[in-house]
């Protein structure tokens, strides 16, 4: 299973590296919706709960735009009906999947988060921050990738795909939106990134885990179906 991982892995970040659609879509949408939140709030700067929100949220609906995307090009062309006739392990999509939309999650973050300092966050960036707030993104990042696999290859066999897979995926990731926030509110303080609040790690951790093992057990069921 892991030569189908890594091969079926290598051609997802081929596909983006040729066509950088779904980044450049995700990152655009980040820095507008910063913009909008920069006027809508009539606030220069946000810290604590507000700007742990702001940026949660703002991730969250850029994250919809490569979870609806991740199944698109197999679909259209073919490669998804492909998949299912070849003598592979179902499990290998579902890992190289959610492997490739963490890895655009991340590479969104990087972007995002500058500037989200330069727009809004009023602490400012540095290395005491980016560290605390990267073992934060990560674990939400983990949960992300695997619900949105699992939502976009139920939606990618319907039309009514764009509408779908939202309306499962947002209520699913609700835990994660809260955990977020609150694990980030305290690094986002005003007065200084205080300690990671370990609670609220490892509801994220433990989400990643249950969610992770029930993509395991019902994907083959899922994408057969």
């Amino acid at each position: 299973m892991r030569h189908a991982v890594g091969a079926l892995l290598r051609k997802e970040l081929r596909l983006e590296l040729r066509a950088p659609t779904t980044l450049t879509g995700m990152a655009l949408f980040s820095v507008t919706t910063f913009v909008v939140f920069h006027f809508g709030l009539d606030r220069d700067t946000v810290e604590g709960q507000l700007a742990a929100g702001v940026l949660v949220v703002t991730l969250l609906f850029a994250a919809m735009l490569g979870i609806n995307r991740l199944f698109v090009t197999d679909e259209e062309e073919g490669g998804f009906d492909g998949f299912l006739l070849a003598p592979v392990d179902r499990t290998a999509l579902l890992v190289a999947k959610a492997t490739a939309l963490f890895s655009f999650l991340v590479l969104l973050e990087l972007f995002a988060l500058p500037v989200f300092a330069l727009l809004l966050l009023e602490p400012g960036l540095d290395v005491g921050l980016l560290w605390r707030a990267a073992v934060v993104l990560l674990l939400a990042d983990a949960g992300i990738a695997v619900v949105g696999t699992l939502v976009a290859a139920l939606g990618i066999q319907t039309r009514a795909r764009d509408l779908l897979v939202p309306l499962i995926a947002l209520p699913l990731l609700v835990p994660v939106v809260i955990g977020t926030a609150r694990a980030l509110a305290p690094v986002f303080d005003a007065a200084g990134a205080g300690a990671l609040p370990g609670r609220w790690l490892a509801i994220l951790g433990l989400y990643d885990l249950v969610f992770g093992l029930l993509a395991y057990a019902v994907f083959d069921f899922l994408v057969e179906d």
